[in-house]
This record gives C-alpha cells, structure tokens and sequence, in this order.
C-alpha cells in the first residue's frame, strides 16, 4: 500500500514539474524580494545583490548559452548601451568551459558568477537562459524565460518601470514573464 502512494505522489511530482506551466511558475514576481548574496567572479572582483547599481540583471545560463544566438545579441546590446544596468552570468555550479564560451560568444565583458544549485533554488530557476532584473532595494523588477534578443530588450523597458506603474505587470498577477509561446505581437516593443 505505501508503495503505491510513493508511485502517486512520484507521479503528481513529474506532472507538476514539466510543461510549459510549471515554467510559468518558475523564477520570481516582480516586488519580491530577490536573494542576496556576494560572489567573487573568476578574476576575483566581488559582486553582490542587491547591486550598488540601479539595476542588474542576473542571467542564468551555462555555456550552453550558444544554442541562443539572438539572446546573445540582446545581452551584446545591453552591455554596449544601458549605462544604469550591471550585468552578471550566474552558473549553477563550477564549470571550466563556461567563461570561455562567453569570451568566444562576444560576452567576455559581463563577470562570470559561480553559484550553486542552492542559490539557483533560491531564485525558482530550473532552465535557461532566464533574465532576472533586481534594482538596488533588492526587489524583482521583470523575471523571464527568453529565447530571442527582442526579448531581452523588452524586459529591460519592464524593469525600468516603477512597480506601481499602470504599464507595468502587477506583482499581484499571476505570470510577469515574456513567454516565448505567448508570440512576438504579443510583447515586442
């Protein structure tokens, strides 16, 4: 009998966890409170969030960041030209071939984080590349999942946004992500 609830709640667990809902839940809302931490990057600066800077934006990726050319281009064009913003890659972990990969992807400007799956928990994100924005209080500001540099752009205008704004998401609605799925129209600037 035990066995057969262990098997029920294994499979509840894997339903819960896949498709493109269990996405919708993952990262943070924007007005929460985002994690803090400070981390060495691999040439030894410190880094810490919230940022000394109006805005950072925490990418979660791996060297696997080169399947996502376009995100790429979104995340060149930001560090060219948003003059408030510090740009961090936060790793899941240890990983000898992730920053030269950046280097190669044209990223070898943005510091190099390695975190752990804890810190990655701590921020609800289980895939990539996902965008968070925290601005200098610590709180969320725009959190997504991006397949496309239009749209890394578009959640930049987002976290630019004060929180209580009309245009912006409510921290009380149930999604403050740029879905992929929900289509170009739907969100591009």
């Amino acid at each position: 009998m035990w066995l057969a609830c262990v098997f029920a709640v294994l499979a509840i667990s894997h339903v819960e966890m896949g498709g493109s809902g269990a996405v919708e839940r993952d990262g943070m809302r924007a007005g929460h409170r985002a994690p803090r931490w400070v981390l060495a990057d691999s040439s030894g600066s410190i880094h810490r969030s919230p940022p000394q800077a109006p805005l950072q934006l925490v990418v979660f990726a791996s060297h696997s960041l080169k399947s996502f050319p376009s995100v790429v281009d979104g995340l060149q064009r930001l560090a060219d030209e948003a003059t408030d913003l510090e740009i961090v890659l936060l790793l899941r972990g240890p990983n000898e071939i992730a920053k030269p990969m950046f280097e190669m992807l044209g990223l070898g400007s943005i510091p190099v984080l390695t975190g752990s799956a804890s810190l990655y928990g701590r921020y609800n994100v289980r895939v990539g590349p996902w965008l968070m924005f925290v601005d200098s209080t610590g709180r969320v500001r725009a959190s997504s999942l991006v397949n496309y540099d239009w749209q890394v752009s578009r959640l930049y205008q987002l976290a630019k946004l004060p929180l209580d704004s009309p245009d912006a998401l409510s921290p009380n609605s149930s999604s403050q992500r740029v879905l992929p799925e929900q289509g170009v129209d739907a969100w591009k600037p």
